[in-house]
């Protein structure tokens, strides 16, 4: 539930105020929503309408239970059919904004502290979409620091160099330990 403070807020429940999810995000269309919410991108219909809906110039905030930025678009993009895809590579390289995925790691204090991959979108990142190498994303986050982005060792690193978790956690955690003990 959102408290509405510094705007209008309209939310809608499964079941008594729309009959189902699809429904609900094509309704929103209709309501000239400017920022429009998915909980989570589960199914195809899901996934269809939150991309339709960010190329018409909606922002869409959403989650997917990914390990990192280019794992998302890898399961957005291989969520639709075969014939489906390069489509959908288009729509997405034009309409992302950014993809902040995140893992909650131990701290040394005790409870969790949030380590976390930012992926802005830019020209770089829009043609290695367009050109299924989304491979490559992970070369364009460790280099475009300058564009805000932030890879996923290099918060851990951070995080370790602040005492906040231990290195031990920062292996454990960690998709590519090996650069990581480089930057450690």
């Amino acid at each position: 539930m959102f408290t509405a403070k510094k705007s209008i807020i309209h939310q809608r429940e499964i079941g008594l105020d729309t009959p189902n999810f699809a429904s609900a995000l094509h309704d929103s269309f209709r309501a000239d929503a400017n920022v429009i919410m998915v909980g989570e991108m589960r199914d195809i219909d899901t996934i269809a309408t939150a991309v339709s809906a960010a190329e018409t110039g909606h922002l869409v905030l959403s989650t997917l239970h990914t390990n990192n930025a280019a794992q998302t678009v890898d399961r957005i993009i291989d969520s639709f059919s075969a014939s489906q895809q390069n489509q959908v590579r288009i729509q997405l390289a034009a309409s992302l904004s950014g993809i902040f995925s995140q893992r909650l790691i131990p701290k040394i204090s005790g409870g969790l502290i949030p380590a976390y991959e930012l992926l802005v979108n830019n020209v770089a990142v829009s043609n290695l979409i367009r050109d299924k190498r989304t491979h490559e994303l992970n070369t364009i986050i460790e280099t475009g620091s300058q564009e805000g982005m932030i890879d996923f060792n290099r918060c851990l690193v951070e995080k370790v160099n602040k005492g906040e978790i231990s290195i031990e956690n920062a292996y454990l955690y960690s998709t590519n330990p090996r650069s990581l003990e480089k930057m450690l």
